[in-house]
């Protein structure tokens, strides 16, 4: 082979990897003619499930309202299903929106160069308008095309005299008539009119129609401008992503933009062959590229919330086991050790399932324990409860979260001071993060091995290490679409806490040093919905490094048959973990990656945990901690609290907490029948809520 063809043969080879990573523009599909009905059609819109299209036009001045036997399909059978005269209105229309819920249309127009608005009683329905009573404000200029936010509050018109967009706010949600005007854009000039305007549900895209001018035809002049938005919805951080010039064979006079409910068509008007135009798009809302999802608040925050939950269950599973140890110290001369906290009763079907699993009758509690923990061994159990909330940034959207947790595990004194032990735990997280439906549901597995080590008299060197697995059920909102995922993950921590106690008769004052490793990886997923929607996820790694340094404060009462003690932990914690990577594509555009970068990044927080332990002499034995995590941008409320009572006469007491309500458990073993008595009342009702009931069994 010559130097020549194999150069020529390089040359192909670099120009055809070079076009496979090309991003492909939109694909003509088919048209819908509307001549029969509007000769100058300029206006074009949807409702959210795509079996009704709207159309308006200056030649007819009328709203037309068809329905489709395929939602957003041209090509499928459409019949006219409506059709409402306006012209006493407006009889220059040029295009039509809706509300959020459909309850409320309007049409802009030149005539009087302003918004009409007419109210529904049926939600997209415009035989329920009543032509006499709209509503009518004046915007002045040339309008040609408008559009809302997803929420009202802000309005945008296309001013063709003026050849630029408009932004308003909107003292009351979709009212045209509490306008403030606060921003403008000039948009690209040229020998094209501007006759549409549009923009992606996030807010991240705008579109501007230019059409060709009567007196300069030709279709090179008929463009659809693509504007990237940094903020959503805000003109102001706008610029030119790019230009799409359509194709026809004959001349086009383009007008209107619309767009399916996933993104992945677009439709527009030309209203010189009067027809309704349908293309379908490589990637949701992508004309000249594909939404840059690392600008999007509610994709940022469930990739930050997802590295939170990781690191949120490495600490939630080292907590109870040092509290163990702390309990432990403090009641070290007690013969009992078994701390057996509250039996909580869980709405997660999971960790109902795991609770019900360790609920065992009190006949076996009191004779047969030997049967599951080893002699010389003692068992407890840590049940918690979490809220909390991180706000708004200005890269990511509020979360919150709920926790609920319950720990299982047994331990072994070697001698006085020191121990080992191993714990199970199972947790389930909750998180929604913004206002559009984003939900984390994670459930979570723990295996913890941990022991305490005196450094002489009153030093202690308290450790564990342990391994999790767990899966994240992700729900992703996008408009009207919601997308689904599974994530799986695992990982591998430890926590190293050294102490010093300074005693001063019964209180005791313990300065703490404390750091926490750990290392997750959460596995690649795609999502399930829309293919125009849908992303991939890389595998994820997540390096988790946290110091912290604080003071324990604990004294003994005496009391009467019994033992007060209150104790104190004051914390700061310095998260200062390297910062890990979300890296993800669209699914059915892998040629660009898109990276959100310091997800896991450093922060520092102060936690407060304040509790009481009450030990009876007569079996009584009750626990309380309030614990508040707060940082810079947000902040968790945790409960733990247990009661629990073990009598000599075979009988056992608890209380339990279900979400609002509150349970009293007793349960008495007579001649081998366990007999179970259940009550709950509710904590937050109006109007109260309460039962009861008894059961009988025996294990044979």
């Amino acid at each position: 082979m010559s130097k020549v063809s194999t150069f020529i043969g390089v040359i192909i080879l670099i120009f055809t990897i070079l076009c496979s990573n090309v991003f492909a523009g939109p694909t003509f599909v088919d048209k819908y003619d509307v001549t029969t009905d509007e000769t100058t059609p300029t206006g074009i819109i949807f409702n959210p499930e795509g079996t009704r299209m709207y159309v308006t036009g200056i030649d007819k001045d009328r709203i037309r309202q068809y329905t489709l036997s395929v939602a957003f399909d041209v090509t499928s059978t459409i019949t006219l299903e409506r059709s409402r005269l306006i012209d006493s209105v407006e009889n220059r229309p040029q295009d039509i929106k809706f509300n959020s819920d459909g309850t409320v249309i309007f049409v802009l127009g030149t005539e009087n160069d302003g918004v009409a608005r007419w109210s529904l009683s049926t939600p997209y329905d415009i035989n329920t308008l009543t032509v006499a009573d709209s509503t009518y404000t004046s915007i002045g200029g040339n309008p040609r095309g408008f559009d809302f936010n997803n929420d009202g509050t802000k309005m945008f018109i296309l001013d063709g005299s003026q050849e630029q967009v408009e932004e308003y706010k909107l003292t009351t949600p979709y009212n045209p008539d509490t306008k403030i005007l606060s921003k403008t854009l000039s948009t690209a000039k040229g020998s094209s009119f501007h006759q549409g305007l549009g923009f992606s549900p996030d807010g991240l895209k705008m579109y501007v129609v230019k059409g060709a001018k009567a007196g300069s035809p030709g279709n090179s002049f008929n463009n659809i401008l693509e504007y990237n938005l940094t903020t959503s919805f805000d003109i102001a951080t706008a610029t030119l992503n790019g230009t799409y010039t359509t194709s026809h064979s004959s001349n086009e006079y383009i007008a209107g933009i619309a767009f399916n409910n996933d993104g992945s068509k677009m439709y527009h008007i030309n209203f010189n062959a009067d027809e309704i135009r349908e293309y379908t798009l490589t990637c949701a809302y992508g004309i000249i590229s594909c939404i840059d999802q690392t600008k999007d608040k509610d994709t940022v925050g469930n990739a930050e919330a997802q590295a939170e939950l990781s690191k949120k269950f490495m600490q939630s599973t080292s907590i109870p086991v040092l509290n163990r140890m702390e309990w432990l110290r403090r009641n070290k001369n007690s013969i009992n050790l078994t701390n057996q906290n509250i039996k909580f009763q869980f709405s997660n079907t999971m960790l109902n399932s795991i609770k019900n699993s360790f609920v065992t009758p009190a006949a076996l509690n009191k004779n047969n324990l030997e049967d599951f923990i080893p002699e010389g061994w003692s068992s407890w159990s840590e049940g918690n409860i979490s809220i909390g909330r991180t706000g708004d940034t200005n890269k990511s959207s509020r979360k919150k979260n709920n926790t609920t947790g319950v720990t299982i595990g047994a331990d072994k004194k070697v001698s006085k001071n020191k121990l080992y032990g191993v714990a199970l735990r199972f947790g389930n997280d909750d998180v929604d993060v913004g206002n559009l439906g984003n939900i984390l549901d994670m459930n979570a597995y723990s295996l913890t091995l941990y022991g305490t080590l005196p450094q002489g008299k009153s030093n202690f060197l308290d450790s564990l290490i342990g391994v999790s697995t767990f899966q994240t059920d992700i729900v992703s909102a996008n408009g009207d679409n919601k997308l689904n995922g599974e994530r799986d993950g695992d990982q591998i921590f430890g926590s190293l806490k050294i102490r010093k106690t300074i005693k001063k008769n019964k209180f005791n004052l313990t300065p703490t040093a404390k750091i926490d490793l750990g290392y997750t990886l959460l596995s690649e997923y795609t999502e399930k919905g829309s293919d125009a929607l849908k992303l991939k996820f890389d595998e994820q790694k997540i390096k988790t490094v946290i110091t912290s340094v604080g003071m324990i404060f604990d004294n003994s009462i005496d009391i009467e048959r019994g033992v007060l003690k209150p104790n104190a932990h004051l914390e700061y914690n310095a998260d200062i973990s390297s910062s890990s990577e979300s890296k993800f594509y669209y699914a059915a555009d892998t040629s660009k990656s898109y990276v959100i970068s310091n997800v896991n990044d450093s922060n520092h927080n102060i936690r407060l945990n304040l509790g009481i332990d009450l030990i009876k002499d007569n079996g009584w034995s009750f626990k309380s901690n309030y614990e508040r995590n707060q940082n810079e941008t947000g902040y968790s409320d945790t409960l733990y609290i247990g009661a629990t009572y073990i009598s000599a006469n075979d009988s056992e007491y608890a209380l339990a907490l279900d979400g609002e309500k509150t349970f009293v458990n007793y349960t008495k073993n007579i001649n081998g029948f366990d007999l179970k008595f259940d009550s709950n009342y509710s904590l937050f009702k109006e109007v109260p809520d309460y039962g009861a009931n008894i059961q009988i069994s025996r294990i044979f």
